[in-house]
């Protein structure tokens, strides 16, 4: 059997096992306290902001409808799979110059290059690391 602390609960356990009541806490008071209301709430917002009060058509309006976001379309650009890192970085430059491509656009490409150029140098560390050491055995072997 467990040993019970000075309050008379076990470890672990909690002292209220059923909790709170729901709808005890202040925020649902309050809000019980004003739902009858808020039909007459809005109604009252509703005239204020057709007649003219931007601050209650504002608060409408935001809590209605969601903000308009901007959206970019997608848009190619000529990169080939055997063109250097630098080749692309240009061919990505040379698209924004020419008004095909947003500077936001580029900015995103040109740091997936930039990820790119980094992975590559890593295989290619990896690749001279592994044939370096395949050098050292051999002479160990010798």
């Amino acid at each position: 059997m467990t040993e019970r602390n000075r309050k008379g609960w076990k470890p672990g356990q909690s002292g209220n096992p059923k909790g709170k009541p729901p709808g005890s806490g202040e925020l649902q008071k309050l809000r019980a306290s004003i739902s009858a209301e808020v039909p007459e709430i809005l109604a009252a917002l509703v005239t204020a902001a057709k007649a003219g009060d931007m601050q209650a058509a504002r608060l409408i309006l935001e809590r209605v409808l969601p903000p308009i976001k901007a959206i970019e379309h997608a848009q190619s650009i000529p990169l080939s799979e055997g063109d250097s890192l630098t080749a692309s970085g240009r061919s990505v430059l040379s698209a924004v110059a020419s008004g095909d491509l947003a500077p936001g656009q580029a900015s995103q490409l040109l740091t997936a290059i930039g990820a790119l150029a980094r992975v590559t140098e890593t295989d290619e560390l990896v690749r001279r690391i592994g044939a370096l050491e395949d050098r050292a055995n051999e002479r160990i072997r010798k």
